[in-house]
Order: structure tokens, then sequence, then C-alpha cells
């Protein structure tokens, strides 16, 4: 028996090493202190080293995150090889033990930090190990960190022999290093296994009277809070949101098609790792991604209740106890038997799809689904009889389990403008842009304040702008727009109507004024396109024209149709649209394309909605589908682009097109690909859950908005949403003054 490693050639596994090597050096970052400034490679605010385990996450030692003034730190890292150093600000969000403080000459154990970065950034991230340290046993362990050399910054790595452990069981334990020099500014760098190629602690610090040092085991992260209050959603336990993070960060590079990098799992694979004795390093950062997804165990408690069912396993948990999933499987690792492993970590996933939930995620049924899927796959390798098993297991436990409290409420439920939308009396703010197709780089604009009955009235008008001038000339404007429209505790909606070639504006970027917030995080900034009747089925525009639809207005008119923008609540014959397309009386396309856009908005706003990724397939980008097809999706569906970027791949810019054309009022989708690979995946899942539940489409426009809130407030689990945007067109209101625009000189 290997104990979860299979041999492999020796040029094989030297070639595994120098990856292995490589995927470190890559997440091991520098902390410094706030006053750094454009120095980053001046020593003297440097102050130690860390490492990232999760998107935005980076652990390190208490007494170095700590070194900073009010916990805030900078952390200087190299996105890529070759690219140079970067920095990014980063906030201590918790430190180990809690209350503690500087001590003479040492900080208590076990002495370790999570520093939050305030934005997102491309990064690499460790793979951490779900063996408890202490199972590591004698042997030698790798190490990375930062130190000055001749007045240098320079990274330092190397070997340590491990020889023995401090502490025992109990809180404090720590690793004994030695054989090496650990100078001063490696602390806080990781300590990794180079026989399964995994992380497994922190170094903590080195002996004054030897050479080494000593290093905290990764289990000791389990010992963060827990929350006193009810698990409402996944970021209320900290420790919860950065272990599933990691785990959805390794699964999604893994599986990610575009990749030409080394993973991790592919290191461990050319190592010879076995994890469990039974998985692949491929299949086990699936299981755990699928466990990721997944709200977390009820409590410590029902997770040690569920170990303890478990009929092939029998031993004591170890300490700090098991938290997470990815806790409980690695428990199992050291008791599996040969002939049983498989089949104990198979019925462990199968306890863990079905057991209690402290809550649900709309995505909580296609994780479960999932899960099971894989489950069954890797079953196939069992005897009929312990697949038979598995699945009487699912569903007995399935038919057993208590129902469990939906997702929390909060702001998106509610529509913008307050808990009953804009149609309760709130005014809005509309922005027209018209490029203007002889200058392309300029463009005409009108601001426009609309009241809740519908009546418009045009506050200014403006042509020939640049249009990268284009926020500097609306300033005033908008402002004063804003304080007519504005109501406590409720900012007016702003509605930017433009052509398609110029949705990709970042309006809710744009800044008032130099100490203003942005507009996306001040009040719901939504889009509307002012020329979809003037696309083709390419989503191109042959420039028709004045579009007879808007007509001519004056400075001040009114809105035809009824209700007012965002939200109007319930509509009348909200129903299906029917199965057959009537056409006009003269075989007029775009009368039936009318018909079914307030149709979808009719359904869109009574009754549930789910999000449908249409560009993106698994981390492979993919055409948006033609208009026939897309109009056959169903009315609760909200088209979300993945891969939009109006620069950059051609065909971006006419997918987007496409969906305006195929009758789509809302569509959810962000700017730019620029972000890390893995940001996909979680895009994907995060859209999931903020656009699918039983409220209507009324709740988005605010819940965009608090999604750009809460981003800019550094929230981590929120960072997907990075440029994120939101088309919100209600086809019952007209656009006013489109064709005094249409006709500028």
């Amino acid at each position: 028996m290997t104990h979860g490693r299979a041999p492999g050639a020796p040029g094989a596994r030297d070639a595994a090493r120098r990856a292995l090597r490589g995927l470190v050096m890559a997440a091991t970052v520098r902390i410094h202190r706030p006053d750094a400034g454009y120095a980053l490679d001046e020593p003297g605010t440097f102050l130690g080293s860390g490492y990232f385990i999760a998107p935005s996450w980076v652990l390190t030692c208490a007494h170095v995150a700590c070194g900073g003034e009010g916990g805030e730190v900078v952390v200087v890292y190299e996105p890529a090889p070759g690219r140079g150093m970067s920095a990014v600000s980063g906030q201590v969000a918790a430190a180990l033990p809690e209350g503690a403080g500087r001590l003479p000459g040492n900080w208590p154990a076990p002495d370790l930090a999570l520093v939050r970065l305030s934005e997102p950034v491309d990064h690499e991230c460790v793979y951490l190990s779900e063996r408890p340290a202490a199972y590591f046993g004698e042997g030698t362990v790798l190490y990375a960190g930062w130190t000055v050399v001749d007045g240098r910054l320079r990274m330092l790595d190397g070997t340590l022999t491990v020889q023995g452990t401090i502490g025992g069981w109990n809180a404090d334990v720590q690793m004994r290093l030695g054989d090496n020099d650990l100078p001063d500014g490696v602390s806080g760098g990781p300590v990794i296994d180079p026989e399964r190629g995994e992380v497994i602690g922190v170094l903590k610090s080195r002996s004054d009277h030897a050479r080494g040092g000593t290093s905290t085991g990764l289990e000791q992260l389990r010992t963060l809070p827990v929350p006193a209050g009810e698990l409402k959603s996944e970021p209320d336990d900290l420790y919860q949101a950065v272990v599933h993070a990691h785990d959805r960060y390794h699964r999604d590079r893994q599986r990610h098609p575009d990749a030409r990098r080394h993973t991790w799992a592919d290191v461990q694979g050319q190592l010879g790792a076995r994890p469990g004795q039974t998985l692949s390093p491929d299949e086990r950062v699936q299981l755990l991604g699928r466990l990721a997804d997944l709200p977390p165990p009820a409590s410590t408690r029902s997770l040690l209740d569920l170990l303890d069912s478990l009929q092939d396993f029998e031993a004591p948990a170890p300490l700090p106890a098991p938290r997470g999933w990815r806790d409980g499987l690695g428990a199992l690792y050291e008791y599996a038997r040969d002939d049983g492993a498989l089949y104990l970590v198979l019925d462990y996933a199968v306890h863990a799809m079905t057991a209690d939930r402290p809550f649900l995620a709309p995505s909580t049924p296609a994780a479960e689904e999932a899960l099971w899927a894989g489950v069954w796959q890797a079953a196939q390798r069992l005897g009929p009889g312990r697949r038979s098993a598995l699945v009487e297991r699912r569903m007995a436990r399935m038919t057993a389990r208590r129902p469990a409290p939906g997702p929390a409420a909060g702001p998106r439920g509610a529509p913008a403008g307050g808990p009953e939308g804009a149609a309760a009396g709130q005014s809005s703010v509309l922005v027209e842009i018209v490029r203007r197709g002889w200058e392309p780089d300029r463009c005409d604009w009108s601001v426009f304040v609309v009241r809740s009955d519908g009546e418009a009235t045009r506050l200014k008008e403006v042509q020939r702008v640049p249009l990268a001038d284009l926020s500097a000339h609306l300033s005033a404007p908008l402002k004063e727009a804003f304080r007519q429209c504005d109501t406590p505790g409720r900012p007016a909606v702003l509605q930017v109507a433009t052509e398609a070639s110029l949705l990709a504006l970042d309006v809710d970027e744009w800044r008032l004024g130099p100490e203003d917030e942005r507009l996306g995080t001040q009040r719901p900034v939504v889009l509307r396109c002012s020329d979809r009747d003037q696309l083709t089925e390419n989503g191109e525009n042959p420039e028709y024209g004045e579009n007879p639809e808007y007509g001519e207005t004056s400075g001040h008119g009114a809105y035809p149709g009824h209700g007012a923008y965002p939200g109007h609540g319930a509509y009348p014959g909200h129903g299906a649209y029917p199965a057959h397309r009537a056409y006009g009386e003269n075989g007029d396309h775009r009368l039936d394309i009318d018909e079914e856009r307030r149709a979808r908005w009719r359904w869109l706003h009574a009754h549930p909605v789910t999000a449908a990724v249409l560009d993106c397939d698994d981390g492979l980008r993919k055409p948006v589908p033609p208009v026939e097809e897309l109009r056959g999706l169903s009315h609760g569906t909200v088209p979300v682009l993945c891969r939009f970027d109006a620069h950059g791949v051609q065909g971006d810019a006419e997918g987007l097109a496409r969906l305006v054309r195929g009758g789509f009022g809302v569509a959810l989708w962000r700017r730019g690909y620029g972000l890390p690979e893995t940001v996909c995946g979680e895009f994907h899942r995060g859209t999931l859950d903020q656009i699918a539940g039983p409220a209507g489409a009324h709740r988005l426009p605010e819940a965009v908005r608090d999604l750009r809130h809460r981003l800019r407030s550094g929230r981590p689990e929120t960072f997907w949403a990075h440029g994120i945007a939101l088309l919100y067109d209600d086809p019952h209101q007209p656009l006013p003054g489109a064709g005094d625009l249409l006709e500028a000189p």
C-alpha cells in the first residue's frame, strides 16, 4: 500500500516537482504595510509572506498581517510569470487566536490570518490539503516565502525535514521543522507535501537555537468563529465561504477547456497521488467542487453524526473537528480499507447530497443532481450490490429529509424603487444617447425626468459630444434630474437608452463628481435598446432612418402605454405566449416580434424566472443561438452572456443584438473578458442564484445595484459580478424624443 501515492518514473517525477514548485511560487505573495505606495520593492514596508488560497483570499500569519495599521495591508504578487509585480490592498478579515496581541518574542498559536482583497485580480491559488497536517508523520516538506537578500526582496524556497509536533492534538498543535535556515520574512509562506503535491501548513516561526522552525497546520482554520445566528447564505460563515471558493476554483480550473497551464490536479497526477487510496486527483477536485456547490453542513455536530452513520467508517474524528464537506472527506482517507475505499467515499457523498440544509439557494437542486451524476458514474467501478445500496440510500434519505429554509429575503427580493416598485410613485431619470453615424466617435444626448404617470420632461439635450467625454457633459444635468426624482432612502432608477452598438457603455462606473459614488452603486442603472426594431436577424442595424414607432415629441410629453418604469407588479393578460405566431395583416414580422416581446415582459413580471447562459458551455465560448432558436426559449428565461466583449471577439456585440431582436427585454451580461478563467464558473453560479427565485423580474434592477454595492465594499463572494450590466427595456414604455435626436444635423 502506498498510502495515497502511486510510484512514478523518476524523470517524470522530477518534471512534476519542477511544475509543483512553479505553482507554489506563482501563488506566494508579499505582505506590506499600507504606506507602501508605489515603492513595492522597498524592504522597509515589508511585513512577511503569504499565499492565495482562494480567489481574493490570502492566508498568512497573524503576526504578519496585523503588522499593518488598522488591519489594512498591501498584497504584492505576480499575476503570471514575466508580467511583473502588481499590488492590491487588503483587509484582515480574521486573525487566530481571536483577541490576541503581539507578545514579547512570539505570537500565540495558531497565529493565522485571512486577508480579503479589496477588488478582484487575476492570480493563482494553491491547493489546500483536506488531510490534517498531524497525519503527515515524518519526512521532507517544501516551503516558499519572501525575504531580503543583499538589500533586495527575493523569493526563497527549499526543503525542511519534519521532526515531530508541538502540542499533540490540542488547538496549539504545530509541526517542528529542521535542517534548513528560515530567514526573516518567510513567515506566512506555504508548507507543501511534495509527495502528494498539496499545501499542508503555514510557516509560523524560526528556531532561536537551531536551524528550522515551526509551522501551523491548515486544519487550524476550522477554529475560525462559528456564526452565532442562523446561516442564511454561504458568506455568513467565513470558513465555509473560503474553502468552498477554493474547491470551486480548482474544479473550474481543471475542467476549463481553454486552459493552457498545468493545474494542481495535473501535477498531483504526475506525482502519482491517489487521494483516499482510491480517487485520482482529477476525480477529487471534481468531487470537492460539486460538494462546494452545496450549502455547507447545518452544523459541526450534524457533520460528525453523518460520519458516525457511515457503515464502513470507524475512527475518532480528528481535532479540530471537521466543519466542511472537504474536512469530512479528508477524515475518511486514513481509515479507508483498500477494498472499501471507493464505496466509503461515494457513500459519504450520498449522505452529503441528501443532508439537511441550513438554507437553500436556487442552484442547490441542480448541484445535488450534478453530485449524484458524478457519484453514479464513479459507482460503475463497484459491484451491483453496492451500486444498489447507494441508490436505496439516496432515495431513503431524500424521503426522510426535512424541508430546508428558502433563500434569505433581502435586497434581491425587492423591486427597484422600493417595496412596490416605481409604480408606487417613484419618478425615474432617462438618458438617451445616439451615436452620429457620420461621426462615430461623437453622439447626441438628452436627459429626461419621467414621472410615475409616464409624463416625460426633457431637461437638456446636446449634440456632437465626444463619446469619451460623455460622463463629464452629463454630470450637471444628471445631478439636477436626480434632485427632482430621488426621495429619502429611494434613489431614482437611471435608464440609459442607446443603440445596440453602445450597450457596452459602462455608465454604472461613471462618477458625477470626484468624491461621488459610482452611479451603479448609488442607484439602479439599467439599459434600454433604442434601435431594437431596426436590427436585422443577425443583429445588424442597416440604418433605416427614422423609427416610426417613436415619432416626434416635444420637450414635454407623455409615454404612451400604461404604468410606470420599472416594475408594474401585475400585468393584464400575463399568460404564456400562444404557440402560434400571429403576423400582422400584411405579414409584418416586426409586429409578431413586438407582441412576443410584450408577452415575455408580462410573463417575467408575474412568474418565477430562471437564468440561461447562452454563450458559454463549461468555460468554452460558443456563439449565441440564432434569433429563431432564441424565440423558442421559455418566457420565464432571462438570457445571460458570460463572454461578452464589445471590443474583443467578433460576434459578441452581434450576439447581444440577437437577444434584443429575439424579443428579450431583460438580459444580463458582464463587460470584458479579461478576468481569470475560474471566474467563469462563479459567474454562472452567481447569476443563477441571483436571478432565479419565486419573485419576478421586477426585483432585478435593485438586485444588480445591491451586487455592485457589495462588490465595491470588497465582498469577495460578489467579485464574480465585476462588470455586470442589465438590459431592462419595458416594451410598454416607448422612448420619447427619439425622432428629434435622429434628425440631428
